[in-house]
């Protein structure tokens, strides 16, 4: 059983109108709403079922009526004079919620099922097996009785991730025998050193709202353990969400009833306590209803590495079937980062600006630089625990093209005619159907002429999806195919397109690639600049290493030069595109605005040293998480629309919007993907059309992700009209176009 005394979530004014009454009852898990009046006293239940016996009895069924001529006035009910155990068996399976009424009616508390691993609610955090680490940077006493140096923390822990900055309050007077006297020499070594740092280093009441306030205005959530009722009380007079209680107090029943009864959350830690111990405690909460959860802990300072046990998380959870955390009081934050991937939600650890400061405490505390990097890796296993769902990264797809071995014909063979064993070989890379689905082909019909050494593919097979025959496409933009050297011939003679897209590698610069084109077409042309160049050198005009930046420089001017060579071979070719990359990546971090502003003035600086003549460069909108040959990378540039348009405007550069790369960037940031459309659309020249899913699924084919296609075409057609487009699809080319051709086909009714 939980008692929440928060009950506004579960209230609505009988006055209120049936039809509101409805959408807050079909919004709302319990399915169960009680009506209370301005005076706080309840009138009845609204129940979907109360809801549908009303309707069998209306002639006519007005849904504006007040939502008081439908209740359930007949209700099960609780008083605020019953115990727990009482109220407990008031529910059933039929009754989910029990209203705990005073004596004028009014509603002081609901009571329901406990739902397993029932989660717990801190302002507005959800803490539960399916929500982020909760980390908890315990300031404690560590300000050492200064607000300033409390404020500073504060400070510091916000900025180096924390969601929770938390203290500690005492009432020396009610919370020791000797009423807190530090002189007092009867008291053993320990407690005379520790009576001594208290009683010199506690905040007033006054100085720890203060601080708390602080929190609030900072944007981090302050949290408190009351070490004593009278300072349970002052903070429940100041309006404490939750609380934490210390390993000293698990076993204090008399502590732990009092702050269940204000109905707060519990975070309770487990240091000093046996096992027979915590499950007494967790009943006792259960019992009276508590929401709360169980920090494995060991109260050693510092905890030895052997002692710590993160291995009884596990069983923490079984008993408490509630989140779990650690609290660690070890050297560093390894252990912390560790009890992340074995199950905690929860991570509290010490937190000072100098350990060298008075306190022991501060001997176990973590450093501003050192939370942060805790912090850090508490976010990267986050992202590395996954689902136990197995499953390819785009990443590893496309390494699979580049290192894995695919199914190759050795002769030339005709449609129509037997595939044999014999005929079937396994040859390097990747590219068409896997090794294993040998099997498959044999004793097929031929589905297409093959020659020797051409790739079997998916399509070869009798595989559910459709088959696509290119054939002339009627789209309402230009449109165009990607191609190289060496496809292009082959793709342009299936189709219509308005231009074509090459798309180059280093290598394809160092051909001979003039001897690909002796005739003059009737098209248009855009050309896409190489990411990567000889030597592992990415192009980046952003760099901060001049050295990279100059060699970025003489790269694209390269793509500049060979671009204009091409324009003689192109009739349509008034001042070609050319799409590029240009820069902005790191290696282990996305940056701050403020070093992005950097990047781009950079950028801003070494594209004045290229010569444009004749052509147009465009840059490419970027996902966050970017794929290079298989590794990822983090980009910075091109990513944000609205930085992207203040660069734009700045510097009258037009765009390639990569719708790919855009709902990647959104799906990120929970950004609109309509809203980014809004702003950088009309500084679109250009698109590269593609599926996406999550962070950093780029390139799949149309209806594949995560975008609604039609809706993208109606903003697109809004904010971009006149720009040009062609179907990005990862692999699209393999099979003769057969991607980009599928992707066409699932366009054209709406591009």
């Amino acid at each position: 059983m939980i008692i929440e005394r928060n009950t506004n979530k579960y209230i609505i004014s009988p006055q209120e109108s049936i039809s509101n009454a409805l959408d807050k009852l079909i919004n709302f898990e319990n399915r169960i709403i009680l009506a209370v009046n301005e005076h706080g006293s309840m009138e009845g239940l609204f129940t979907q079922g109360d809801f549908l016996r009303w309707v069998r009895q209306q002639e006519r069924i007005d849904l504006g009526q007040p939502v008081s001529v439908i209740l359930n006035r007949s209700f099960v009910r609780a008083s605020t004079d019953d115990s727990p155990e009482e109220i407990e068996e008031l529910l059933t399976d039929k009754i989910l919620l029990v209203p705990v009424l005073d004596a004028q009616k009014r509603l002081k508390a609901v009571a329901r099922h406990r739902k397993l691993d029932e989660g717990i609610h801190i302002g507005d955090a959800v803490i539960n097996q399916n929500s982020p680490t909760y980390v908890i940077a315990e300031i404690g006493i560590n300000h050492n009785g200064s607000l300033e140096l409390a404020k500073q923390m504060i400070d510091a822990a916000k900025a180096a991730g924390a969601d929770c900055a938390k203290f500690q309050m005492r009432n020396m007077e009610a919370l020791y025998a000797n009423a807190g006297d530090s002189n007092d020499n009867r008291e053993n070594l320990g407690s005379q050193y520790t009576l001594d740092i208290l009683s010199r280093f506690n905040l007033t009441d006054e100085e720890m709202f203060e601080a708390f306030d602080y929190c609030t205005q900072q944007g981090i959530q302050p949290l408190c353990t009351p070490w004593d009722l009278h300072s349970l009380q002052a903070l429940e007079d100041y309006g404490m969400p939750a609380y934490k209680v210390a390993s000293a107090d698990l076993t204090n029943h008399d502590l732990l009833a009092a702050i269940a009864d204000t109905g707060k959350p519990l975070i309770c830690s487990t240091g000093m306590s046996t096992e027979q111990e915590v499950r007494e405690s967790v009943e006792l909460l259960r019992r009276l209803g508590a929401q709360y959860a169980l920090l494995q802990c060991n109260s050693t300072y510092p905890a030895p590495f052997k002692d710590i046990n993160l291995n009884y998380l596990e069983r923490l959870h079984e008993i408490g079937e509630c989140p779990v955390g650690y609290s660690g009081h070890e050297r560093g934050y390894h252990i912390a980062v560790a009890a992340v991937a074995k199950g905690a939600k929860i991570i509290e650890k010490h937190f000072t600006l100098d350990r060298t400061m008075e306190g022991n405490d501060h001997k176990v505390s973590l450093q501003p630089d050192e939370f942060k990097v805790m912090v850090e890796g508490i976010r990267q296993v986050e992202e590395a625990l996954g689902t136990t769902e197995r499953r390819v990264s785009q990443g590893e797809l496309m390494n699979r093209v580049t290192l894995a071995k695919s199914l190759v014909i050795n002769r030339d063979l005709k449609k129509g005619e037997i595939i044999r064993e014999e005929m079937i070989e396994v040859k390097s890379p990747g590219r068409g159907l896997q090794p294993n689905r040998k099997p498959e082909l044999i004793g097929m019909p031929a589905k297409r002429d093959y020659l020797t050494g051409d790739f079997f593919y998916p399509s070869d097979l009798n595989d559910d999806e459709e088959e696509v025959v290119p054939r002339s496409y009627h789209l309402k933009r230009k449109w165009g195919v990607p191609v190289r050297w060496y496809d292009y011939p082959t793709i342009l003679a299936k189709s219509n397109p308005d231009f074509l897209e090459f798309h180059l590698s280093y290598k394809d610069m160092e051909a001979d690639y003039l001897k690909f084109f002796d005739e003059v077409y009737d098209l248009d042309l855009v050309v896409h600049s190489p990411d990567t160049f000889a030597g592992d050198h990415l192009l980046s005009l952003s760099h901060p290493d001049k050295e990279h930046r100059e060699r970025s420089i003489v790269e694209l001017q390269r793509v500049v030069d060979l671009t204009r060579s091409l324009k003689p071979y192109f009739k349509r070719a008034e001042r070609p595109l050319i799409i590029t990359s240009l820069g902005g990546f790191t290696r282990d971090r996305l940056l701050s605005v403020a070093e992005r502003a950097e990047r781009y003035d950079r950028l801003a600086e070494s594209l004045t040293k290229v010569d444009m003549d004749g052509v147009e460069i465009i840059a490419q909108t970027l996902p966050p998480f970017p794929w290079y040959f298989g590794g990822q990378l983090y980009l910075n540039l091109f990513v944000d629309p609205d930085d992207t348009v203040e660069f734009c405007k700045a510097h009258n550069m037009r765009l390639c919007l990569d719708i790919s790369h855009a709902k990647l960037a959104c799906n990120h940031f929970k950004w609109s993907l309509k809203e980014y459309v809004e702003k950088v659309g009309p500084y679109s020249a250009h698109l590269h059309i593609a599926d996406s899913s999550g962070v950093d699924g780029e390139g799949l084919q149309i209806g594949a992700g995560d975008i609604d296609f039609p809706a993208l075409a109606e903003w697109l057609d809004n904010y971009s009209p006149d720009s040009s487009f062609i179907p990005e699809i990862w692999q699209g080319h393999e099979n003769e176009g057969e991607g980009f051709w599928r992707a066409l086909e699932r366009l054209e009714s709406t591009f």
